[in-house]
């Protein structure tokens, strides 16, 4: 039962066609998984909050930066250096006090994904690489648990609902790998490297949260949303749609692959890691720069010198900013006498 509380917060939203107090109280009895606190993550677990989902989990295991807050809009200039999972989960507690939040600072891995994803009835998808949404699309479609995902860069995103796996009405649905088979080959461009417009997440942060909350309320022809993919374009402003259908050629996915190895180079000794993270958190074995220190050629000079290596693997948390750097000091680093490479997934993809 709603309490007398709930109901009053809840009041427009029950005035929906389709929707009043037994979707609301599907709402409430519910239990979201939120993957990431950042542009798409904290947008969306604003509004699953303020709408009354009853229990979210929410996983991230970074820090509020200050160049995060132009877009991931639950932090505030008083939160830099705060972990993002415990700031936002006290800001969706404010929205709703009777929820109930639970916020790990920890990294999604293949060691607590399927669980994670069991445990839910639903997964919402705010992660910014590939290497992470593969992995929680392949647990959502072992554990046939549905998935909001959603994906933004510069001036535009997609969203989607996703669900898949044996226990599904026709023991198949339709996943991610349904569209996109396979993650892109090469280094992928990401928000600290391409940018990103800060309203932009917002859009497709609604999008999946809608597509949520229609599904956990069971909201009018709500089972038509699955596989249906939405795109947007900030500039001039428009959306486009198009339907997914199941690939009968492709297995559904039944286990997690093993977790990537650590290039040989550094697992022998043979190579350097430079962590060029805005908070680095590596041991005393990796050489750190944080990225607003990478102020001219001299700095990078420094940390270079200090990797005592001809061969340096350059590391941030999700790949996308080193393989920048190497591009950047490339010719520099050559100089040097030092080969520069990006860490493959970033610090993300590694246990260390």
């Amino acid at each position: 039962m709603l309490s007398e509380t709930e109901l009053a917060r809840t009041a427009r939203q029950r005035l929906l066609p389709g929707f009043g107090d037994v979707a609301q109280e599907r709402l409430n009895s519910a239990h979201v998984l939120v993957v990431g606190a950042g542009g798409l993550g904290c947008p969306a677990l604003q509004q699953l909050a303020a709408a009354g989902i009853g229990r979210i989990t929410l996983i991230d295991s970074d820090t509020v930066d200050i160049s995060n807050l132009h877009r991931q809009v639950l932090f505030g200039v008083g939160d830099v250096g705060k972990p993002k999972a415990e700031v936002a989960a006290a800001r969706a507690r404010e929205l709703a006090p009777e929820l109930t939040i639970t916020a790990r600072k920890e990294r999604l891995d293949s060691t607590n994904v399927l669980e994670l994803c069991s445990a839910a009835d639903l997964v919402l998808d705010g992660s910014d690489t590939f290497d992470t949404k593969y992995l929680v699309a392949d647990a959502c479609e072992i554990t046939s648990t549905p998935l909001a995902w959603g994906t933004v860069l510069r001036y535009g995103g997609q969203a989607a609902l996703w669900h898949s796996g044996p226990n599904c009405a026709d023991g198949r649905g339709v996943g991610l790998r349904d569209l996109f088979p396979a993650p892109p080959a090469g280094e992928s461009l990401e928000c600290s490297t391409a940018g990103v417009l800060g309203a932009t997440t917002s859009v497709i942060a609604g999008l999946m949260a809608t597509a949520a909350l229609a599904t956990l309320g069971a909201l009018p022809e709500h089972r038509d949303m699955v596989g249906r993919v939405t795109s947007y374009d900030a500039l001039p402003g428009g959306f486009r749609s198009l339907r997914v259908g199941a690939d009968p050629d492709r297995l559904l996915v039944t286990a997690l692959p093993d977790e990537p190895q650590l290039p040989p180079e550094l697992r022998d000794g043979h190579a350097a890691l430079l962590d060029i993270s805005e908070h680095p958190t590596l041991t005393a074995d990796a050489v750190s720069l944080p990225w607003h220190t990478v102020t001219d050629n001299d700095s990078v000079r420094l940390a270079l010198s200090s990797c005592d290596s001809d061969l340096v693997y350059v590391a941030c948390p999700s790949g996308g900013r080193s393989a920048g750097f190497v591009l950047r000091y490339a010719d520099l680093a050559a100089e040097m006498g030092i080969e520069l490479r990006s860490l493959p997934g970033g610090l993300g993809a590694y246990r260390f």
